[in-house]
């Protein structure tokens, strides 16, 4: 069985990783134990620190007192191991803000002074590309920024050679790379990016290179990562949103003379696609990418943003999630468990349409993820299932409004006999809560903040996505009202009722029936409360998977 790896580039990739972890907590990927990279230039990017924090979230949920992170798991909720590893490139120190003190141009003897200005001048523009802060990521410049984030690498692996003045990330991207190497042919790395921007679109062109180079120069040459051999993939994810054009002032201040600027995306976008189609380098590195885009017009990722310019980077940059990002860690699923078209000598295009009419589209859950061994009912079980329980944490016992949530669920439990889960603490019940609430919603005070599901079930209105959308009710009035046993569109997934009991009560009466198996490979008291609750809906829902 190959070992599994993920590494996200950028702001874009780290969105798509979040759809990647909710795809994890839903259970899709049994029995895996899978390595994780998050890599950027910006180690203060609002969406890099999300998704990092929600990793370290999910990883409390599966932890238990023995053992941090947890184990594999099967047929049951949070049932994949995530190890984490963060890397971000250096552009903090003195001398290394921009390209022009990074690559030291005024260094050397005069004619390689000479010779090195000449060379950087005929590709970047001299006042502008080459003194722009790289704090904030590469603003659309890929030219430059695939030279810096393989600079970046090399780095990282001299440093590491040496053995002096190795920073933090730099020992995380040890880590990763060396169990990457250690996996060798038997190893399969997915990359999310995108291929209109900055950061995401320089690094996909050189991450397999620069990560075979980084086990060169680390070993002294006694080792390297055969790319004919390592199976890599990547999302070749096209322009889906705009933002705030930057106006004029915006642009006359150094730090933002060059910035990123939507309406170029198409071009951009059109522009990779050729490059990527015909570089040697591409080519023979990836075994597939998936062309991932969204063909009608983009919504603003900065639309209730009102602070007058446009966004960077930063800890500002948090932007609401898309289908697209769901769609592009489906593919990652299609890739980590596919059996054919991973030995091809050159990169192979994947894509996919999904049906529009009267300007909307209609989702099923085969589109995401193919209808091959049932994979679309098993995904439409496994994300009903864990949506339902998110509702009945947030809503039906208040875990969204800051009471008890799940640990009122246990107190149920005990009145129906069901008396084995009173040893999970509040603590840990806490953890439970706030990963349903990233999932699905919360609240401060009155305001609804919607989360994951409801920003990826939003970015398609008025289109169909899977679950009936009364299931997506955003007040307390509604909520309240909400019976969590009828989320699909389709009601012979809803769960039975009475003349006298509600579909809640009918469920709540028959998870007596339901305990954990050996199969699961379930172990502690919160393993087993989770596959408990995982087998009780997926019975309700009616499914018959098994």
């Amino acid at each position: 069985m190959d070992k599994l790896f993920v590494i996200a580039v950028g702001g874009t990739g780290m969105r798509c990783l979040e759809s990647f972890v909710h795809l994890c907590a839903i259970g899709m990927f049994d029995s895996r134990e899978i390595e994780v990279l998050t890599l950027d230039t910006d180690q203060t990017n609002g969406n890099k620190g999300k998704v990092e924090e929600l990793i370290r979230l999910y990883n409390r949920v599966k932890s238990s007192d023995t053992n941090e992170g947890g184990t594999p798991n099967v047929n049951t909720f949070f049932s994949t191991k995530l190890n984490l590893y963060r890397f971000f490139t250096n552009y903090s120190g003195k001398g290394r803000e921009n390209y022009k003190n990074l690559s030291k141009l005024s260094t050397g003897s005069a004619e390689q002074q000479r010779d090195n200005k000449l060379l950087s001048d005929l590709f970047l523009d001299t006042r502008s590309v080459q003194e722009f802060n790289l704090a904030h990521g590469y603003r659309s410049q890929t030219h430059l920024g695939s030279l810096l984030m393989y600079h970046g690498i090399a780095e990282a692996a001299k440093n590491i050679a040496k053995g002096v003045y190795v920073l933090p990330q730099e020992k995380e991207l040890e880590q990763f790379i060396a169990k990457l190497e250690k996996a060798g042919e038997h190893a399969r790395v997915f990359v999310f990016g995108s291929v209109f921007g900055g950061t995401g679109a320089s690094a996909i062109p050189v991450i397999p290179k620069a990560l075979q180079d980084f086990v060169r120069i680390r070993s002294a040459g006694a080792s390297s990562i055969d790319l004919s051999r390592t199976k890599f993939a990547a999302t070749l994810l096209t322009e889906y949103f705009t933002f705030r054009k930057p106006d004029d002032k915006q642009r006359s201040t150094k730090e933002d003379s060059v910035i990123a600027d939507a309406s170029f995306f198409p071009l951009n976008s059109q522009a990779a696609l050729q490059f990527y189609q015909s570089d040697p380098t591409v080519q023979c590195s990836y075994k597939l990418l998936y062309h991932i885009g969204w063909p009608v017009e983009g919504k603003r990722a900065d639309e209730g943003q009102d602070n007058g310019k446009t966004i960077t980077g930063g800890a500002e940059q948090k932007n609401g999630c898309h289908i697209t990002e769901l769609i592009s860690a489906c593919a990652a699923f299609d890739f980590f468990t596919r059996s054919s078209h991973l030995d091809s000598a050159r990169a192979e295009y994947l894509y996919k349409a999904v049906a529009f009419s009267n300007n909307a589209f209609s989702f099923t859950a085969d589109d995401f993820v193919g209808n091959l061994d049932r994979a679309g009912e098993v995904f439409a079980n496994k994300l009903g299932a864990f949506f339902s329980l998110a509702h009945i944490s947030l809503t039906a016992n208040g875990g969204a409004r800051g009471e008890a949530g799940i640990k009122a669920f246990i107190n149920l439990l005990q009145k129906q006999k069901i008396d084995q889960y009173e040893a999970i603490n509040e603590t840990e019940c806490a953890d439970i809560n706030d990963y349903f609430k990233h999932f699905a919603y919360s609240f401060d005070k009155d305001k609804f903040i919607p989360g994951w599901i409801y920003q990826i079930r939003n970015s398609i209105a008025p289109g169909s996505f899977i679950f009936n959308n009364k299931a997506f009710p955003d007040n307390l009035a509604e909520l309240s009202k909400l019976d969590v046993g009828t989320i699909f569109s389709d009601d012979k997934y809803h769960w039975p009722k009475s003349l006298i009991s509600s579909r809640y009560d009918i469920f709540v009466k028959k998870l007596i029936d339901s305990g954990p198996s050996e199969q699961q490979k379930v172990n502690t008291t919160k393993e087993k409360f989770l596959a408990h609750l995982y087998n009780a809906i997926s019975n309700s829902q009616g499914f018959h998977l098994n």
